[in-house]
């Protein structure tokens, strides 16, 4: 049974970024850049790009599931509009993220900017068209704050796989 639950870290990681963001956004401290509302919430939501994107190696085509199964636990708990703008949301930049992953056959490490650079742009469209309110400054704001939880997390992802796949340095006894 652990052996099955550690084989889908990552969408476990994913199912549960998608209901604590869905459901403690509210919650997250806003303030105001460039008059325009920003969450700390919105940088976690960029990560979850990268969280989907890890699931959808370990579950193929199934992350599809797994974001309705998030999201459908996310609307229980959420303010009710915020769930349904989420939903929304989730849907186009999943989307996207799935025909990347599907169809462009590039590594691993492209796929995860070049899926996280395009939805990232909808997802925000979307859900401010629908929880508001939608501005350019409050577009630019949700985006850049999505990006950098995004570059956050690829970047400590790629310094994991720069040590896993550095060999080990090998010294000689005689040399000093």
């Amino acid at each position: 049974m652990w052996n099955k639950i550690c084989s889908i870290k990552a969408t476990l990681c994913y199912l549960a970024f998608i209901v604590l963001v869905n459901s403690m956004y509210p919650y997250f401290p806003f303030m105001t850049i460039a008059h325009a509302p920003f969450s700390t919430g919105d940088v976690m939501v960029g990560a979850i790009y990268i969280f989907r994107d890890f699931a959808q190696r370990e579950i193929k085509h199934y992350v599809i599931i797994a974001m309705l199964i998030g999201v459908t636990i996310s609307y229980c708990f959420a303010d009710k509009t915020m769930a349904i703008a989420s939903v929304c949301a989730f849907t186009v930049a999943e989307t996207i993220d799935w025909l990347i992953f599907t169809y462009t056959g590039k590594p691993l490490s492209q796929r995860l900017i070049l899926s996280s650079t395009l939805s990232a742009p909808a997802d925000t469209l979307v859900f401010l068209a629908i929880y508001g309110p939608l501005n350019f400054a409050g577009f630019l704001v949700m985006t850049s704050s999505k990006a950098l939880g995004v570059l956050l997390v690829w970047w400590v992802w790629r310094k994991r796989q720069a040590v896993i796949t550095t060999p080990p340095q090998i010294i000689s006894p005689g040399i000093a």
